[in-house]
C-alpha cells in the first residue's frame, strides 16, 4: 500500500515509517522536517496523491489548549479534504486511553477534538487510543526542567499509569492502517505504575542530582483516568525491562 504518515519525523511517526516500510509499504513522509506543511492545505493534497491510508500522529509545537485544538483541527481538515479527493480509504488517529475521561486537563481537551475532528472530516477514521509511553516519564522530567539546572527538588504528577513500549503503539497504527476490516481499538502496558515513581526511578537510573517529590494533578488523572479498562489489551514488556534495555 502507499501509506502516509503525518507527523513523521516524531517518536511515533518515525517507527510507523519504519514498520511499514519493512512491511513492504510504500511510505509518504507528512512533517515539516520532511518538507511538507500539515498546516498548508495545497502542500497536503499534493503530497496524499495516490495515497491509500493515512496514520496521523501529528503534534503541534505548543501544548496550550488554543494553540493544540486549532493545530489539530486545522490538520484534520487538510487531511480531510486532500484524503477525499485523493481517494484515502482509512484514516488513523493515535490518541489516548481515557481522553474523554480527563477533561480537566487541557491536553486531553485538545486530544478529544482531534478525535472529534478526524471522525468529522477524513474517511474511513478509526481510533487507536492507548496509554502513556515508555518515554513519558522523560518527556515529563524535560519539561518539569525546562530552564533550570538538573538539580534540586522536582515536582511531578502523582497518577497511577500503565506505559506502554512506543514500538507497539506504532506497530498497532501500522495494523489499522493496512487492515481493511479493523476499527477502533486501544492499547495499554502491562504492568500499572506510579508516574512519580518511574521518574525517580529515571533519576537515580541517570545519576541525576535531583530529589523528585509529588507534585499535584488534575483530579480525572490523581483518581486513575489515565488507567485503561480491564478490557483492554496489553502488549510488549514494562517499563522497567525497557529503561535497561534502552539506557543500560
Amino acid at each position: 500500500m502507499r501509506i502516509a504518515v503525518a507527523g513523521s519525523s516524531g517518536l511515533i511517526g518515525s517507527q510507523v515509517c519504519r514498520l511499514a516500510e519493512e512491511a513492504g509499504h510504500e511510505v509518504v513522509r507528512l512533517s515539516r522536517t520532511d518538507g511538507v506543511d500539515l498546516l498548508d492545505p495545497d502542500a497536503v493534497a499534493r503530497a496524499l496523491v495516490d495515497v491509500e491510508a493515512v496514520v496521523d500522529v501529528s503534534r503541534p509545537g505548543r501544548m496550550d489548549l488554543a494553540s493544540a485544538r486549532e493545530f489539530f483541527t486545522t490538520v484534520a481538515r487538510n487531511l480531510g479534504a486532500a484524503g477525499r479527493d485523493a481517494g484515502v480509504r482509512r484514516t488513523v488517529v493515535l490518541s489516548i486511553v481515557g481522553v474523554d475521561r480527563g477533561q480537566d486537563y487541557d491536553w486531553y481537551v485538545a486530544t478529544l477534538a482531534h478525535e472529534q475532528a478526524i471522525r468529522e472530516h477524513a474517511p474511513g477514521a478509526r481510533v487507536l487510543r492507548t496509554t502513556q509511553f515508555h518515554e513519558f516519564p522523560g518527556q515529563v522530567l524535560q519539561r518539569a526542567l525546562a530552564g533550570r539546572a538538573p538539580s534540586g527538588t522536582v515536582e511531578i504528577m502523582d497518577v497511577p499509569t500503565r506505559p506502554v513500549n512506543s514500538v507497539e503503539v506504532a506497530r498497532a497504527l501500522v495494523d489499522l492502517a493496512t487492515d481493511p476490516d479493523s476499527g477502533d481499538r486501544q492499547l495499554a502496558g502491562p504492568r500499572t505504575e506510579r508516574l512519580v515513581d518511574l521518574v525517580r526511578d529515571l533519576v537515580a537510573h541517570d545519576g541525576l542530582d535531583l530529589t523528585v517529590v509529588p507534585g499535584a494533578a488534575p483530579a480525572s488523572m490523581a483518581g486513575g483516568s489515565m488507567l485503561p479498562g480491564p478490557e483492554v489489551p496489553t502488549a510488549g514488556v514494562d517499563w522497567h525491562v525497557w529503561l535497561e534495555s534502552r539506557r543500560g
